[in-house]
């Protein structure tokens, strides 16, 4: 892959992205540094890491416009995420299986344990790998890389399934709203 910087994130081998979260992810900038001071080869890497302090690898950047996140994603072999359901839902629309480290309130990296809660679940299902240690990450970053299309889902099948969420979501809200008016008119409210 071609050496990437923060400004040119695209075809990357490995992404790392944190969110905006306001805590520090310092665990996750922990685990990427030892990784990648690890490789006899180094990745190319691009790391956002948000409020974290800054990891001592080459391609770390505070934060990525949106537009530029989605063509990091899109461009990358591996993308690494943090457990906000915005940011893994984002990966795997550009045709990723992101390898998840849901932040921990226990260090300090959030206010409570919903990504941990979240991540399991997803995990159970097969939607993204999971990494609860330090060793399964720098397993799953060498698995990645050594077979980077088992870390790639089928975008438009992907798509197809965000699509058919929205539509059920949708027919929910019109029940909702329907109910809600035959109530009120039972009510007698206008």
């Amino acid at each position: 892959m071609s050496g990437a910087g923060a400004a040119g994130a695209a075809d990357t081998d490995v992404l790392v992205v944190v969110g905006t979260d306001k805590h520090p992810f310092n665990r996750l900038m922990d685990w990427i540094e030892g990784w990648y001071a690890g490789r006899a080869e180094p990745p190319t890497v691009v790391v956002q890491h948000g409020s974290s302090r800054v990891p001592d690898v080459p391609g770390a950047t505070a934060f990525l416009g949106h537009a530029e996140l989605g063509g990091a994603m899109a461009g990358a072999r591996i993308v690494v995420s943090h457990g906000g359901p915005a940011t893994i839902a984002e990966a795997r629309a550009a045709g990723r299986l992101p390898i998840v480290v849901a932040r921990d309130p226990e260090y300090g990296e959030h206010v409570d344990e919903h990504q941990m809660r979240y991540t399991a679940r997803l995990a159970t299902a097969g939607e993204i790998r999971l990494c609860r240690s330090a060793e399964e990450f720098h397993r799953a970053l060498d698995e990645g890389l050594a077979a980077p299309a088992a870390f790639q889902i089928d975008q438009a099948a992907e798509q197809d399934r965000f699509a058919a969420r929205e539509q059920a979501a949708a027919r929910v809200g019109r029940i909702v709203e329907e109910l809600v008016r035959t109530a009120d008119r039972r009510r007698g409210v206008r």
